[in-house]
């Protein structure tokens, strides 16, 4: 009995660190996206299924190669980072960073209860009270906000360079944001 014991802690715990560490995708994710940043390489999987037209937006928009030589137009210590203001790839128009998108909102809000505002998470950014509004703008959370529940569409979660969220200011360039499966086939 004593060795069933142990071999039940060690399993739980082994799923447990395995957990934790959000290195594999989970399961029903979609893309994953990566993102070749001045300050190293973040990986976030994406939620076709909570936030289909969110996650088909931001993916046309990476093969499309809007996202690559903008800036991080938002860098807010101990809360989030964004990006997706095409204004941002000119640096003498700082002034008018965070304002600006493709001019093709998404035109849904894919709220949902499913998917939280936890450290790592990736949610649509929108202008004012418009939730269908939201169009390139995306930012990921340094921390959890729970205040953002219910308010902004999380269409993904990073897997892997949290870290490098944390190292992220304000103007720091993305090089190159990709699929990463599609990097892997060319």
């Amino acid at each position: 009995m004593k060795q069933l014991v142990t071999a039940v802690l060690v399993f739980v715990g082994l799923s447990g660190a395995s957990a934790t560490t959000s290195q594999e995708k989970s399961p029903g994710a979609g893309p994953i996206i990566v993102l070749e940043t001045a300050r190293g390489t973040i990986e976030f999987e994406t939620y076709p299924e909570e936030a289909p037209k969110t996650v088909a937006r931001i993916v046309e928009l990476v093969n499309k190669g809007f996202y690559n030589g903008l800036r991080f137009h938002r860098a807010e210590a101990n809360f989030l980072i964004q990006i997706g203001d095409p204004a941002s790839r000119d640096v003498s128009r700082e002034a008018d960073w965070g304002g600006g998108g493709t001019g093709k909102p998404i035109g849904a809000s894919e709220v949902t209860k499913k998917r939280r505002h936890l450290l790592g998470a990736v949610s649509m950014a929108y202008p004012g009270t418009q939730r269908r509004a939201a169009d390139s703008q995306f930012f990921i959370m340094r921390r959890p906000a729970p205040e953002l529940d219910g308010k902004y569409t999380v269409f993904g979660s990073v897997l892997k360079g949290q870290e490098v969220v944390g190292r992220i200011q304000k103007g720091d360039l993305l090089k190159r944001a990709y699929l990463k499966d599609e990097a892997a086939r060319s």
